[in-house]
């Protein structure tokens, strides 16, 4: 298994075959990583968070769940899950964002730049970027519905699996904004598993 690796503030895009594994590693704890999904034969196919939450019947996800897609198909099951909190309530953060909530800090083109950057060889342009799957994104929700984003939970090492259900384009980054990684940019590392015919992971 080869591992590679995203630089802080930065983001890949890559193609993932069914069965294939994903496996998304934070290497020294407190990181983000946001994640999208596009079906590889129809870009017009994506990652779903509204779609997930219903047939999934939890915000909370985490092994054993599905992300779906916006036609209601599924894309990706997570198969393990060393981290347990994620998010996918949140947009990837932006100009706008950085704009809007750090005032007083260098402007960034954020996750979102960074994914339209990757994603455009794929022909999936900015508009086309939903909500992402926000790895180790920690994001609670209190009992009036407000919402927090703090530094996550993860220890160095801490890692998710989501294994392929139909061939993908992934975009994946090392998340840019100051609350969600607690002001501390780091890398994400990231490795695609292949198994074996007949094999399940």
């Amino acid at each position: 298994m080869t591992v590679a690796v995203i630089p802080p503030r930065s983001g890949v895009a890559f193609p993932l075959r069914t069965g294939e594994v994903l496996r998304v590693i934070d290497p020294e704890g407190g990181q983000v990583s946001d994640m999208l999904a596009f079906m590889a034969a129809d870009v017009g196919e994506a990652l779903s968070n509204g779609r997930t939450f219903d047939y999934e019947e939890t915000i909370r996800l985490t092994a054993g769940n599905r992300l779906w897609s916006n036609r209601s198909q599924p894309m990706l099951e997570i198969v393990e899950d060393r981290a347990g909190t994620h998010d996918f309530l949140l947009t990837p953060c932006s100009e706008a964002t950085f704009r809007h909530f750090y005032p007083d800090k260098p402007v960034h083109r954020g996750c979102f730049g960074n994914l339209a950057e990757a994603l455009a060889p794929f022909g999936i342009g900015p508009d086309a970027i939903p909500v992402a799957f926000n790895i180790f994104m920690n994001v609670p929700v209190d009992g009036d519905g407000k919402l927090r984003v703090i530094a996550p939970a993860t220890r160095a090492g801490d890692f998710i699996r989501l294994r392929a259900l139909a061939d993908l384009v992934v975009g994946l980054t090392a998340c840019s904004a100051y609350d969600s990684c607690g002001g501390a940019f780091k890398p994400i590392h990231y490795a695609i598993e292949r198994q074996a015919p007949g094999v399940e992971s």
